[in-house]
């Protein structure tokens, strides 16, 4: 199931729903994923119980002391400074921040006012005027 749960993060599939769903349908990201042909598909309720008792235990904060631990004795880490970038694996926890765009200005309906109304008939006169001059 843990090899499924970190498949599903680098595939990009969208939540645990469609990870269910695709174990289901595609025979081949079964095997990939560590199930057998024979083996039963866990139930959305499964992964769920799984990610909690994942989220209460320290475990992944110690498997990865002991990755840097490795990596250290055997000379892969050089430097007393260690940074870890996990930029290729996107966040899910919220959604992306859209940025705010303004309300478009709504041009008034109806009647215009009087003195619109007088201002306009001199500009449509104007450019009829115009236009027969030529």
């Amino acid at each position: 199931m843990i090899h499924a749960l970190l498949i599903r993060i680098l595939e990009r599939i969208p939540t645990i729903k469609d990870l269910v769903r695709r174990l289901r349908n595609d025979l081949t990201f079964q095997l990939d994923c560590g199930f057998l042909v024979s083996d039963a598909i866990p139930s959305e309720a499964s992964f769920s119980r799984m990610v909690t008792k994942i989220q209460n235990s320290n475990v992944l904060e110690t498997l990865q002391m002991e990755v840097l631990n490795q990596a250290f004795h055997e000379g892969f880490i050089t430097d007393d400074t260690v940074a870890i970038d996990a930029t290729h694996i996107q966040a899910r926890d919220r959604a992306p921040v859209k940025p705010k765009r303004p309300k478009p200005t709504t041009k008034k309906r109806g009647r215009k006012p009087k003195a619109e109304h007088e201002v306009w008939l001199k500009e449509r006169a104007e450019r009829q005027a115009c236009a027969h001059a030529f």
